[in-house]
């Protein structure tokens, strides 16, 4: 652990906050002014910064800034005297971790230091872990679409408009390209519009001076000063109030920007990635996003795929969030069954992979095996996807009648079926297929077209719900599973492997399969 840093030009209070620490085993390193703890930071960091605001040279608070400026996770402890605290305040708002007045109690120093420990620890736990996974997780299509193109703006400073829906990781993207970029050991200030209410977000973006407003008690530096020689990622753009994208405008076309209430023009080189799930070509033609400004931002335009675009990638990304969840809670990761990572893939998800990785820490705490099943997923993702009866339920038959639909299906038919839901079909790889009904099962008069395999299971579910059986999902499952497998056991004379390849699942899946269903006849030839 690195040690903590003390800068002051007391020094009876570097002495107390040194012995202090030292009784907690805490390792520290000491400054007698500003100067030269920027100094230090060119070849060393503190895991925690201690420092005074007022001392001769450099203050405290241009020290915070130059922390900040190559360090944005240090946490940094102000201290001050209560004729400073309205300083202390401002630096708090740009970034300190806290501030101690003068006097101050030496265990409730000792204590606020802890916890700005603790949090340093947990940052750099973040970043080591960041660093051990990619980036953005993709092998699909459309994903390496993305990839390529980050790749073909990593030596650019365009501005950049990133679109796709909300969850899809427009930030992730934002970050990729200023890592690889020429300005990546500078700054990458992200902010997002939406969040910030309009009066407050053109001091969030362009600074105040002090005095510029009730509560402008000190000079504050916006979001394009801290971003200088960097990177600032502006969210939800089209969010951004009207009257505020003339001023951002401004600072696109000729670089040049005002502090609230200032007079003196401020040069800004930064490089500006912009991202919104709206679209912003209707709310220009709605007056609500000024034209000019869109083709200012649009100068590069990169769309997300929304998950629903490339459910190759759900099994790759369940696996990555549920084992991510795991480690932070210091748990086993969880394992999704075939036919659990088969309902996971056909699923809408509006949120998208944030909604995905919210399912997976859900599944981590909740789900009660390490094996996870459809069952165990939440009860309104399955609910949300249970047959709904659209016919009237047929007389009691001796079997059911989806079942018979199911083996006419394969007979006829052997194209690949992706289960799910303790095997129900994926709607999105197999087709509707008719099947023949006869008997006592549903009378037809001549005109009516005969009902799919799909309405037939409707009704089959639409028996059991009436009847009050649980596990209606899990029973049908089962029973579906045994017909189809049954059935392309018989069309292959009971050779497994042939079955496998034809329904299009592994040889190992179907071994399972034959063994918990119960299936006899089945060989290895």
């Amino acid at each position: 652990m690195k040690p903590i840093w003390i800068v002051d030009d007391d020094e009876s209070i570097r002495w107390v906050l040194e012995k202090a620490l030292a009784r907690e085993n805490l390792a520290t390193r000491s400054f007698a002014n500003a100067r030269d703890a920027m100094i230090a930071l060119e070849t060393s960091t503190p895991q925690v910064l201690v420092s005074d605001i007022r001392m001769p040279g450099e203050t405290g608070l241009e020290l915070l800034q130059a922390v900040k400026a190559r360090h944005p996770g240090l946490p940094v402890i102000i201290i001050t005297a209560f004729s400073d605290l309205d300083s202390a305040v401002a630096a708090f708002q740009g970034g300190a971790f806290e501030y101690l007045a003068k006097p101050f109690d030496v265990d409730k120093a000792v204590e606020l230091i802890r916890r700005a420990l603790e949090e340093s620890l947990r940052e750099a736990d973040v970043e080591q872990a960041s660093d051990d996974t990619p980036e953005i997780l993709g092998q699909a299509p459309a994903m390496q679409d993305v990839f390529r193109a980050i790749g073909r703006l990593s030596q650019s400073n365009v501005t950049v408009l990133i679109t796709g829906e909300s969850g899809t990781g427009k930030e992730l993207v934002a970050r990729a390209l200023h890592k690889h970029s020429p300005r990546a050991s500078q700054p990458y200030i992200a902010l997002n519009t939406a969040a910030i209410p309009k009066d407050l977000l053109e001091s969030e973006l362009f600074g105040h001076e002090r005095g510029a407003f009730t509560g402008a008690q000190a000079m504050r530096r916006g979001r394009f000063e801290q971003a200088e020689n960097g990177t600032l990622f502006l969210d939800e753009i089209g969010d951004m109030p009207f009257d505020l994208q003339t001023r951002l405008l401004r600072v696109l076309s000729d670089g040049h920007f005002y502090r609230v209430g200032g007079h003196q023009p401020l040069k800004a080189n930064v490089r500006v990635i912009a991202a919104t799930h709206q679209n912003l070509e209707q709310r220009v033609k709605e007056g609500l996003f000024r034209e000019d400004l869109y083709h200012r931002l649009n100068v590069i335009r990169l769309r997300l795929p929304s998950l629903r675009e490339r459910r190759e990638d759900i099994p790759l990304l369940t696996r990555h969030f549920l084992a991510q969840s795991a480690r932070q809670l210091g748990v086993e990761a969880k394992r999704m069954s075939d036919s659990a990572m088969a309902f996971l893939a056909s699923l809408e998800l509006p949120g998208n992979v944030r909604q995905l990785e919210n399912l997976c820490n859900w599944i981590t705490v909740m789900a009660p095996g390490q094996t996870v099943e459809v069952k165990d997923l939440p009860q309104d993702l399955i609910q949300g996807h249970e047959p709904v009866a659209v016919v009237p339920m047929p007389s009691a038959a001796p079997a059911p009648v989806w079942e018979r639909a199911a083996s006419h299906a394969i007979a006829s038919e052997p194209a690949p079926v992706a289960m799910l839901a303790g095997g129900m079909p994926s709607p999105y790889s197999m087709p509707s297929m008719p099947a023949p009904v006869s008997g006592p099962d549903i009378a037809l008069r001549p005109s009516e077209p005969k009902p799919s395999w799909i309405t037939l299971l409707e009704t089959e579910a639409a028996q059991l719900l009436a009847a009050g059986q649980p596990e209606v999902m899990d029973a049908l499952g089962r029973k579906f599973e045994s017909a189809v497998i049954k059935t392309a056991l018989k069309h292959t004379h009971g050779r497994k492997n042939d079955a496998a390849i034809r329904l299009g699942i592994g040889r190992n899946t179907i071994t399972r399969k034959i063994h918990e269903l119960g299936i006899d006849g089945a060989s290895d030839d």
